[in-house]
């Protein structure tokens, strides 16, 4: 979401990410970023290329790998105890990954096109240990949602091997806008509700289509020149950067190099409903009906959550309320009621990118249309100064939507302990005060 007071911070916010400072409460807070850049001469490695079967490309990456929308990364396993990282030319300015072994905490490094980042060696904290997590496996997650890394090529050690790590059992899409992107939180993307509810779930898979700005309609919003309705069906996001890369001829997102959503979560329309962008009810519902047909076209036996809005809160004298209306009300759940009824189970209709038809299946359809209502979830200082989830609202809703796919779809929670959110640990030692 992006409100007309948010687009005077929006540069801002852009030349934050490429410095990868984090703005707290208006005051810089201090971090430290590894260094990680390194002369590629200087070492023995074992090469393997951005195409190597071993790596498995989280999120949205194109076919010159170079990544896409929201917290996409890459995992495998490796023997021995050094993974390096060649960056191809595509990759932006300064941009900030985060990246961790086996289950231990994030670290955080800003990355240069065209350099080796060495980003595990035997210094690294853990390495040494054998167990037990075995053989050590690497994650890296981009967190910057304006901006991308392309792979050029994964190093190991001389004589040492990566290992193609299986799919998890389970597997989450959430298709959003900057509520979903991670838009104001800490690490962005990696400090997003979609990302806690993927990661927190354990055991899961998940990639994150979402994209500030952007609306459900097909329109301008904010500068995004499509919206989700259309963009979803894409492998690049609505940026200034995809532009640059592929005008008005982006890469179609080829669905079957992933195994197929169990749970779609769509968290969509706060831009619409934005007088700014003039998108009347009508057509934010269409878009918003046929996102989901779009969904039931390509994932036929993905169960979808959709979540109601929510529009920020305001005082009224000594107490706050939410803002009303919060947006679409109606029209969502006179949606998910259409979705559920007989009439539309007899005869389901999908939808893919371009026209409706019927999905001629023979047979009737079940219910796979949830509405998760956002309502009391958050309170007014979960909201920050730009109309965006703080990382304490973000957890809040990660949590709720966890129980929630818990209660509906018996998904237990499967994570063990390894971190979620990073630099959420802080207390109080001090009992007399």
């Amino acid at each position: 979401m992006l409100s007309i007071s948010s687009l005077a911070v929006f540069g801002l916010a852009l030349l934050s990410q490429a410095s990868a400072t984090i703005l707290q409460n208006g005051q810089v807070r201090l971090t430290s970023f590894l260094n990680t850049q390194v002369d590629q001469s200087a070492y023995s490695f074992t090469r393997y290329l951005a195409s190597a079967s071993e790596i498995s490309y989280q999120g949205r990456w194109d076919s010159k790998f170079v990544s896409w929308w929201s917290a996409p990364g890459i995992k495998f396993a490796y023997t021995g105890q050094t993974v390096a990282i060649t960056f191809g030319e595509l990759t932006s300015p300064g941009v900030l990954i985060g990246f961790r072994i086996g289950g231990l905490d994030w670290q955080f490094t800003n990355v240069t096109a065209g350099a080796t980042h060495l980003l595990v060696n035997p210094s690294t904290p853990g390495s040494s240990q054998t167990g037990p997590v075995n053989p050590w496996t690497f994650e890296l997650r981009v967190t910057n949602w304006a901006f991308g890394v392309q792979i050029d090529s994964v190093h190991v050690a001389a004589g040492e091997k990566l290992i193609k790590l299986p799919d998890l059992s389970r597997r989450i899409e959430v298709i959003g806008d900057s509520l979903a992107a991670g838009m104001y939180t800490s690490y962005e993307g990696l400090s997003s509700w979609a990302y806690g509810l993927g990661a927190g779930l354990g055991n899961t898979d998940y990639s994150i289509t979402a994209y500030p700005g952007i609306c459900a309609a097909d329109q301008d919003c904010w500068g995004n020149p499509r919206g989700q309705v259309h963009q979803w069906f894409y492998t690049s996001d609505t940026s200034y950067r995809a532009s640059v890369a592929y005008g008005d001829n982006p890469e179609p997102w080829d669905f079957s190099k992933r195994p197929a959503a169990d749970i779609v979560v769509i968290n969509i329309g706060t831009n619409d409903q934005n007088s700014a962008n003039n998108v009347s009810a009508p057509v934010y519902a269409d878009a918003l009906t046929k996102i989901i047909q779009g969904v039931h076209g390509k994932w036929p036996n993905a169960q979808v959550i959709v979540m109601s809005l929510w529009l920020g809160f305001y005082q009224s004298g000594n107490s706050y309320f939410p803002n009303a209306p919060q947006g679409f009300v109606r029209e969502v759940q006179d949606m998910v009621r259409m979705f559920n009824s007989d009439q539309y189970l007899d005869n389901p209709v999908v939808y893919d990118g371009v026209t409706k038809k019927s999905s001629q299946t023979g047979k009737k359809t079940n219910p796979f249309v949830h509405l998760f209502d956002t309502s009391g979830i958050m309170q007014h200082n979960d909201i920050g100064p730009q109309w965006h989830p703080t990382d304490v609202g973000a957890i809040k809703v990660a949590s709720h939507l966890q129980q929630f796919i818990k209660i509906t779809f018996g998904w237990e929670l499967q994570a063990t302990g390894p971190e979620v959110f990073h630099e959420t640990l802080y207390w109080n030692d001090e009992p007399g005060y």
